[in-house]
This record gives structure tokens, C-alpha cells and sequence, in this order.
């Protein structure tokens, strides 16, 4: 048996899209320009795949703090924080995530992807039981393989059922832990966050609430889906991350739990991982001030959402069920998504794409991230370009023509 023979299956679709033309994992930014646009095979292109929701990639301060702590601290660590100590400017930033949430205690770690890893797989073990949203991100399947405790997923958004599986479990004596998102990374739902606390609350059960793609969306002060609920103080744990919203790489993880600062000697992929470089912190600290002081932003970002969305619903597309800063496209096979998804590039529009199996119910997916550094002209021609190739594709039924008199 050859070393890759159990990705055979994998390797055979992706051969097959290959041999039709250029792949998603092929793109190269030849040039960035601003946060909406980027120069992409010799041409310029809107790029609405990037996850900077805010448009803080390119903000001016953001970039000016990352320079001055580069020529002041250095390019790195060369360390994780448990053997070459921690700057200053990391305990600033977790003090300040723990305010900005109003929590007690705050950890920063190198990816979003660990934060999730890290804390999840560290705070159940073995005689536990892990409660996850079907849709859940892999970051939250991987936590699943790196715990000893008992994984049982529930119907996606679906509280009853979450009752249901908990209710099976009364008797059982282990902690509890329930995992939901925000903002759905591929669909772009939002999980019903009252009902589910609600049922966790019932059962005695903890929550963790990632909001890595609704931290700096949703809120008065944009700490997520948790904050416009008015649940804050009601889940246990928030997770996030900085490279959507804030502009980076990195993530984090804030609570009121007393005993919360034992995972600095517990978390492995936190203890053993070098610690984010000044520059990032240094960014990071400058965006996470503009998502509190400059609520312009995330008017400016559902005003585009506002308009995409509804164009492209009215146009007559099968989009994720909620308008958010990812809009969602359902197609109904890979062919005519990587089709699409080419000729929207060819237009001048970089979108994302999502197929089977990383896809909820094995959908193939065009999916825009917005952005509030997007303007109006280019939101509506993404949606002409979108609308048009849905008629070429046979997506969309022709347009009525007028009867003649």
C-alpha cells in the first residue's frame, strides 16, 4: 500500500477539475492594491474572498503599529511564551480582549485554528462529553480527535435536538461542553444562540461560542454574535480570531471562569507554539481599537451585504438562508460551481468556492466574503456578473420576455 493510497478517492476528483482549467488552490495574488482589489493573472480583479470584513488589512494605523514594533522588537519570538516569556504587548492584548468582552480572563494563541484545537480539546477528557453543531468548523472536528471525550453531534441550529442528546445523557456523570459558531463559515447562518443557552443552561451543560467570523461583525462594540444576543455573560467560553475581522493571523479565547489561567500550563498547541510576533500583535491591538471606536465600519459592511444579497435573491438564487458577510451561492454540481467560479475570475471577480466533503450536505458553493472596504459599484457588479453567468449556466431561468401587444 503506497503512502497517499487513502486520498485516492481525493486525488481523482481533483485531477478531474484540474484537467478543466484553473483551480481554486492555483490562484496567485500578483498584487495586492487595497483591501478590495488585487492584480490576478496580469489583470485587475475585486477580490471578495478574503475575509477582511472591516477592510483593517490595509488600515493605516493598523499598519503603522506593526512597523514601528517590528523596528522596535524585532521580526519574531523565536518562542513560545511559556520558555521565552511573554512581551509586553501580549499581556496588553489580552487585557484588552478581556474588557473589550467585559471577562476576567483572556489567551492569545498563534492561530485561530489552535485557539479552537487548544482550549476545547484541553477543557474535556476522558468521561466528558463534547455536544457539536453538525456544520461545526474542522478546526472543532480536529479538537474532537485530540480529546479522549465523547463527540455526539446535533442537528445543525437545531436546540431541540441538542435537548434531545442531552436529555439521553442526565444520567451520565462527565461535564457537558457545547460548541457552536456565530457566523457559519460556509453558509454564513448564525446559530440561534437564546435557544441553545437556553438548553445548556437547562441541562448543566457549559457553552463555547466561536465567533471567528462574527467577532467585529455583530455587536455594539463587535464582540460577536454572544454581544447583540445580550449573552455575554451567559457563555462560558468565546473564541475568536484576528484574521478575519482584525486584519491578521492569530486567535484568542476570553471567559469569566476562575480557574481559567490553569490552560497556560495545560493547552499544549498554546505551551508549544512560538508566540505571535510584535508586528501582528502590535496590528492586531490597532485593529481591535477601530472595531470598538469606528461602528462606521459594520454599518458600511451590512450596507454591502445588504445589497448583494438582496440583488442576488431577487435575481432568483439559491443563497445560505441568512443575509451575512458570507453570501453563499448553492449550486447544484462541482462542474458548474469551478465553471462559474472561472468565469466570474475571467470578469475581474475573485470569489471563494466550496465543494464536497467541506461543504454542510455536500453543496458546491460560490461563496463572496464582504468586506466594508467594498464600494457600491462593486458590489453591483459582482451581482451583474453573478446574474449573467447564472443565466449563461443554466442556474436561473431566463428572464420573462414582455408579451407583445
Amino acid at each position: 500500500m503506497g503512502l497517499f493510497d487513502s486520498h485516492s478517492a481525493l486525488a481523482a476528483r481533483y485531477e478531474i477539475a484540474r484537467a478543466t482549467g484553473q483551480m481554486p488552490t492555483g490562484v496567485v495574488m500578483d498584487q495586492l492594491l487595497s483591501a478590495s482589489e488585487a492584480i490576478i493573472n496580469g489583470r485587475k480583479t475585486v477580490t471578495v474572498g478574503t475575509h477582511n470584513y472591516l477592510g483593517l488589512a490595509f488600515d493605516e494605523a493598523s499598519i503603522e503599529a506593526a512597523v514601528e514594533a517590528v523596528r522596535r522588537e524585532g521580526t519574531g519570538t523565536c518562542g513560545s511564551r511559556i520558555a521565552n516569556g511573554s512581551f509586553s504587548d501580549h499581556v496588553a492584548l489580552e487585557r484588552e480582549l478581556a474588557e473589550l468582552h467585559g471577562m476576567a480572563h483572556a489567551m492569545v494563541f498563534s492561530t485561530g485554528y489552535q485557539a479552537n484545537l487548544g482550549i476545547i480539546s484541553t477543557l474535556v477528557g476522558a468521561g466528558d462529553f463534547l455536544l457539536l453543531d453538525a456544520d461545526s468548523h474542522a478546526s472543532i472536528y480536529d479538537a474532537c480527535k485530540q480529546t479522549q471525550a465523547s463527540a455526539i453531534r446535533f442537528k445543525h441550529n437545531d436546540a431541540a435536538d441538542l435537548d434531545k442528546r442531552l436529555r439521553r445523557l442526565a444520567d451520565e456523570p462527565g461535564n457537558k461542553l457545547i460548541v457552536v459558531e456565530g457566523i457559519y463559515s460556509m453558509l454564513g447562518d448564525m446559530a440561534p444562540l437564546k435557544a441553545i443557552v437556553e438548553v445548556a443552561k437547562r441541562h448543566g451543560a457549559y457553552i463555547l461560542v466561536d465567533e471567528a467570523h462574527s467577532m467585529g461583525v455583530l455587536g455594539d462594540n463587535g464582540c460577536g454574535l454572544a454581544e447583540r444576543e445580550g449573552l455575554l455573560d451567559q457563555v462560558d467560553f468565546v473564541v475568536g480570531t484576528f484574521s478575519k475581522s482584525l486584519g491578521a493571523v492569530g486567535g484568542y479565547c476570553v471567559s469569566n471562569h476562575e480557574q481559567f489561567d490553569i490552560l497556560r500550563v495545560a493547552c499544549r498547541p498554546y505551551m508549544f507554539t512560538a508566540s505571535l510576533p510584535p508586528a501582528t500583535v502590535a496590528s492586531v491591538r490597532a485593529s481591535l481599537k477601530a472595531v470598538k471606536e469606528r461602528p462606521h465600519l459594520r454599518a458600511k459592511l451590512w450596507a454591502n451585504v445588504s445589497r448583494l444579497y438582496g440583488a442576488l435573491e431577487a435575481a432568483g438564487f439559491q443563497l445560505g438562508s441568512t443575509p451575512s458577510p458570507i453570501v453563499a451561492v448553492c449550486l447544484e454540481s462541482d462542474a458548474t460551481t469551478l465553471a462559474m467560479w472561472r468565469a466570474l475570475l475571467e470578469a475581474g471577480y475573485y470569489v471563494n468556492i466550496g465543494l464536497p466533503p467541506a461543504t454542510p450536505s455536500g453543496e458546491s458553493l460560490l461563496r463572496c466574503a464582504i468586506s466594508a472596504a467594498h464600494t457600491e459599484a462593486q458590489m453591483d457588479g459582482l451581482a451583474e456578473a453573478l446574474i449573467r453567468l447564472g443565466h449563461e449556466f443554466g442556474v436561473l431561468a431566463e428572464p420573462r420576455l414582455m408579451a407583445k401587444a
